[in-house]
């Protein structure tokens, strides 16, 4: 940024010269030059956020609605937002209370109350979508208010009830917009984040702008901003080139990203280790030909990831061998302990033992938007058939028909990126492994939901380590997916917009408040 620091002391001087206050140059509310201009492959599948539990439509709905609680950059331990306080009510973990702030209004102008609150949570996990995120509260009876008081009860120990209510699940939305028993459709929204949405077009644009009223953890909203979505990585790197954004995030090709320039005084780029993790998921219903466990272990006896991590993602993912990974408490290596390195032989075995044909015939269903994913998919297909062990077909779906696709279990295996709702290994086991999960794959198991139980017992989650251990090399037996890569995050911006280093912690939470203009 040294070319840019150059650039402001000799105007100042300049101003100075001629009378002109240098105060003038420190960013302001106003966007001058237009609204900040960001593009995104993410997709948003719904605006309601009963309706979806996807990066891309959490990351809008962390700015333009607004929950009891919220992460700051960085943390792990929630904030007060919509809430003037929480906290749990006892030693059991099991009654969770929190204060309403009276200061707060919907951008419709009405008031919130306590009771809009219940009926956000309930509403929620009343209309359950197959990819909603009613899967975060298995626990939770019921909800009681009183004036502003929401106290809600749980039927299990859950310390990490705070952490869940602060994600895009505990979103407060108006009972006279959004209907009780079926999702709100259209391109509005009524919410009390920091942005109020403007203008929508899915798949192609969104345009927000600062919200006046709103009041909570947040003590300045930011200035307007733009969202541009694009089908491809390629389509968001030409916009990149094009000068068409100003900052980019999720996801430019990996190629892009490996030869950025650091050095480079017009660009700044910002690069975190998340927790953001990728996996090959298989459909283990009745009757599926993956049902049998014996040949999903055959799989994960194939499977080389130094190829997918170094000649697909060209460096910019790990190979990962657990579901938790790595930097988040009770990550091990189950996957690398079993199935150190590809062993055709083991794997023939296996399949010889499960009494299955070979090959085995399987269909293999990838999400579309990025081009990357079908040299994955190309890789993947490679290494499976390369034996003769099975015979695969497979194929790119529209992200929405791609989510609705294998909730209906129409797929016998999948690849599904995963990014965590919280700093916690609680959001890759219920969600991912526990009976009901956001997977919809038919993997249950008595043990397994045991494990995620007596983990959620500690407010310490340090003393949670042996748990989720155990319970990842369940994971390592029962092979419900096979965990493929972590990778790193990158946001990219032009020299004269600041902020961008905190627009995204790895967390889902997209901070677009933080971006200011030099």
């Amino acid at each position: 940024m040294q070319s840019i620091r150059v650039r402001i002391l000799a105007i100042v001087a300049v101003l100075i010269v001629a009378g002109v206050g240098a105060w003038q140059l420190l960013p302001s509310d106003e966007a001058e030059g237009g609204p900040i201009t960001v593009g995104t492959t993410d997709e948003v599948t719904s605006l309601d956020p009963a309706g979806a539990y996807d990066a891309g439509s959490w990351a809008m709905y962390g700015n333009i609605y607004q929950s009891l609680l919220t992460f700051k950059s960085g943390a792990t331990v929630p904030v007060p937002d919509a809430a003037e306080s929480c906290e749990f009510i006892g030693q059991k973990l099991q009654t969770y209370q929190c204060k309403l702030r009276d200061d707060l209004h919907f951008s419709n102008g009405r008031k919130i109350t306590a009771e809009d609150v219940k009926y956000s949570i309930e509403r929620m996990i009343r209309i359950k979508t197959d990819v909603g995120p009613w899967v975060l509260f298995p626990s939770l009876k019921n909800v009681v208010t009183e004036d502003r008081t929401i106290t809600f009860n749980l039927s299990a120990r859950d310390a990490t009830f705070p952490q869940k209510l602060a994600t895009g699940a505990g979103a407060i939305v108006d009972p006279e917009e959004y209907p009780a028993n079926k999702l709100r459709t259209g391109n509005t929204v009524d919410g009390s984040g920091p942005y109020i949405l403007k203008t929508y077009r899915a798949k192609s644009i969104a345009e927000l702008v600062p919200n006046p009223h709103y009041k909570g953890a947040l003590t300045k909203t930011g200035v307007p901003v733009t969202v541009h979505y694009y089908k491809e990585s390629e389509d968001l790197l030409a916009a990149w080139k094009a000068g068409e954004i100003e900052v980019s995030h999720r996801q430019l090709p990996p190629d892009a990203l490996a030869s950025l320039n650091p050095g480079d005084p017009e660009l700044h780029v910002s690069s975190v280790d998340t927790a953001e993790i990728r996996s090959l998921v298989f459909n283990v219903r009745q009757g599926a030909p993956l049902a049998n466990k014996k040949v999903r272990q055959a799989i994960a006896s194939l499977i080389d990831r130094g190829p997918l991590a170094t000649s697909i993602y060209r460096g910019t993912v790990e190979p990962l061998y657990s579901l938790i990974p790595q930097g988040i408490i009770g990550h091990s290596t189950p996957f690398f302990d079993a199935y150190p390195t590809p062993d055709p032989e083991r794997a023939k075995k296996l399949m010889e033992e499960a009494g299955v044909e070979i090959p085995l015939p399987i269909n293999f269903a990838y999400g579309d938007g990025d081009d990357v994913y079908d040299r994955e998919t190309k890789e993947l297909r490679r290494q499976l058939e390369a034996d003769g062990l099975f015979k695969v077909t497979a194929k790119e779906v529209d992200w929405q028909t791609f989510l609705k696709g294998f909730a209906a279990g129409e797929y016998d295996a999948y690849t599904l990126s995963w990014l965590p709702d919280y700093q916690d290994p609680d959001t890759f086991s219920q969600p991912l492994v526990g009976s009901d999960n956001s997977l919809h794959n038919g993997y249950s198991s008595k043990k397994m939901d045991a494990l995620i139980a007596a983990a959620l017992r500690y407010s310490d989650r340090s003393r949670t380590t042996a748990d989720y251990k155990e319970l990842q090399a369940l994971v390592g037996e029962d092979v419900p997916l096979v965990p493929l890569w972590q990778k790193k995050d990158y946001v990219l911006s032009r020299e004269d917009v600041s902020g961008s280093q905190y627009l995204s912690d790895g967390s889902g939470l997209w901070r677009l408040w933080e971006l200011r203009r030099i």
